[in-house]
């Protein structure tokens, strides 16, 4: 069989679904034919292969490319000052309320252009890619007008066209009320749903809002999902953060990719999730952060079988966490994720909350070949370093 690319004496943690664990393969192969998995599996039961290159990974580990399902990576200025707040005792809600928080990361991110929002989030991404991701999930809501949200859509985008990367982008037009509409939370989500949605159907893949007594109220997000359905748009949500809201409920109601954060998620919740099959994202960077007490209810979510993903929340305020790294060990130390669920989390599970599982997130044949390969004796170590970065080689769509 003539295939581009072989990758043999591997070690392969594929995550493939009809298999225990991670799926491990301990003398494995990978072969390529263009961007796509030929063949992923045992050296013994592959075919011959004649390869144009062949590569010996000399009993490296081989996994799906690291996926990052949840970031604000596009945005101007940095909230330094604020952590300085919170040092001193603030909370994130006096932050906000105050004028802090996701207004003046608005205000700095309304000044810059395009090409200024890209440039300055080329070195994050670049953080994130040299621990081996491969796809990475950007949202706007930093923007929080018509033009501002479609700017932020749009570097996103270039980031994509700048880098070997997928990008997946997320409109977040309901992530907070603009100073403009003030006291007319209404008038915005009209906005958001009339203008706003319709305007970026072509630049976002997904819609997203924050239900939060900070942010957006159940009726008002509902409003938002209608809008987003409407336009063919799949949803997910920032729920549960800091109360329970029952936001998680109305994003499985609508079918939603994912409910994200979960802390004050509840049994009513989580099996409305599970029924929906929504992805339960964990955001261990901004729990460990913002210093919260209250954790996801992790063991629920595993009694319903509800797929739990892991992602950094990479975003200016609550999470300027760049590492995937260590969002994984974060998950394990802090929510007692075991190795097997943070691993799945930030790659087949991330997949999911992304919905591209399709295409992405496993090691089997014809999927993209997305690979991370690492310098590393046993899976663990993926997740119990802390900065250490053992990758050996990153490959996205089948090239180096």
């Amino acid at each position: 069989m003539r295939v581009e690319q072989l990758w043999s004496n591997a070690r392969l943690a594929t995550l493939r679904a009809d298999l225990p664990g991670l799926g491990v393969v301990e003398d494995g192969v990978v072969a390529t034919v263009g961007e796509r998995i030929a063949y992923a599996g045992p050296r013994k039961e592959a075919p011959a292969f004649e390869a144009g290159i062949a590569h010996n990974c000399e009993g490296r580990w081989i996994t799906p490319g690291l996926i990052d399902c949840h970031t604000h990576l596009v945005h101007a200025g940095n909230r330094a000052r604020e952590f300085e707040l919170r040092l001193e005792g603030a909370s994130y809600e006096e932050i906000a309320r105050a004028g802090g928080g996701i207004v003046s990361t608005m205000a700095a991110t309304r000044a810059a252009s395009e090409a200024e929002l890209i440039a300055s989030a080329l070195p994050r991404l670049d953080a994130m890619l040299a621990e081996g991701l491969t796809t990475i999930e950007i949202k706007s809501g930093y923007g929080l007008s018509e033009a501002d949200e479609i700017k932020m859509l749009r570097a996103a985008r270039g980031l994509g066209e700048a880098r070997t990367v997928s990008v997946a982008t997320t409109f977040l037009g309901a992530h907070a009320v603009p100073g403009e509409f003030a006291g007319d939370a209404e008038g915005y989500v009209d906005a958001v749903c009339n203008d706003m949605i319709p305007a970026v159907a072509g630049l976002a893949d997904a819609v997203d809002a924050f239900c939060e007594g900070i942010g957006f109220s159940p009726d008002q997000v509902r409003r938002v999902f209608e809008a987003a359905r409407a336009q063919g748009l799949p949803v997910k949500l920032h729920a549960e953060q800091l109360s329970n809201l029952h936001g998680a409920a109305l994003a499985a109601e609508f079918g939603a990719l994912s409910a994200d954060h979960l802390e004050h998620l509840d049994e009513a919740g989580v099996a409305a999730m599970a029924r929906a099959g929504t992805v339960a994202v964990l955001l261990p960077g901004a729990f460990y952060f913002t210093r919260e007490e209250r954790k996801p209810p992790v063991e629920a979510l595993r009694r319903a079988g509800v797929p739990i993903a892991v992602a950094t929340d990479c975003n200016p305020g609550t999470s300027p966490l760049s590492s995937p790294l260590l969002a994984m060990n974060m998950a394990a130390t802090l929510f007692r994720l075991t190795v097997e669920e943070c691993i799945a989390g930030m790659t087949r599970e991330a997949a999911r909350a992304l919905g591209r599982l399709d295409s992405v997130g496993t090691l089997e044949a014809g999927k993209r070949c997305d690979l991370a390969i690492w310098d590393v004796g046993e899976p663990a170590e993926l997740v119990y370093r802390m900065g250490f970065n053992p990758l050996h080689a990153r490959i996205w769509g089948g090239q180096e």
